[in-house]
């Protein structure tokens, strides 16, 4: 098993990963969720997956077990900053205004996690392992890219799984449901997990 942090400067050194993680992402958000996302070629995309972001892939013999999407808070492209902060800003249909305590965050050091997802061909014996290494690996693209903090909207169970991956986050919005499942904002700190 292999974890890759990709951008648009490194994606050609690997060959169809970056395309396969957009296609596992159609299966799980559009196939397996039935969510209404944009899809082109068998891929997954929106208007967040640009330069300014890194994606996180989990793969194995070719097929990508998970993957996540990390975008700088500072991020802009033409009216659309990151999503948590469009949600608030009432760009976004699908996500509500209040998903957050307070204004949604604009700093270099923190940084939103997207588009989380393990596939669901991964057994239930592996699923611990794939979501470590999903998790390391994004603590440790997050921060060689200056981040000591991940805002993500994440699953409300997020504080069951938080502690066994050795992580440290704080609820930063109310619970809410989206699309059927009870979600939350939670904002990680890097700063006190060294692994």
């Amino acid at each position: 098993m292999k974890t890759t942090t990709l951008s648009f400067e490194n994606m050609h050194n690997h060959g169809e990963l970056f395309a396969n993680l957009f296609r596992a992402r159609k299966q799980s958000f559009i196939v397996q969720n039935n969510w209404d996302l944009p899809e082109a070629n068998g891929m997954e995309y929106d208007q967040y997956d640009t330069p300014a972001s890194r994606w996180i892939a989990v793969h194995q013999f070719g097929e990508v077990l998970a993957g996540i999407r990390l975008t700088p808070t500072t991020a802009r492209c033409g009216i659309y900053t990151y999503m948590i902060r469009d949600a608030q800003k009432g760009l976004l249909e699908s996500i509500p205004q209040e998903l957050l305590y307070s204004e949604a965050p604009i700093a270099p050091h923190i940084w939103e996690s997207s588009r989380v997802f393990v596939s669901q061909n991964v057994p239930s014996n592996m699923r611990m392992r794939v979501q470590a290494n999903l998790m390391g690996e994004m603590i440790s693209a997050a921060r060689t890219l200056g981040a000591t903090q991940i805002l993500g909207l994440v699953p409300a169970v997020w504080s069951r799984w938080i502690a066994r991956l050795g992580l440290d986050a704080e609820a930063a919005g109310p619970q809410m449901d989206i699309d059927g499942t009870n979600t939350q904002v939670a904002l990680m700190h890097l700063a006190s997990n060294l692994h």
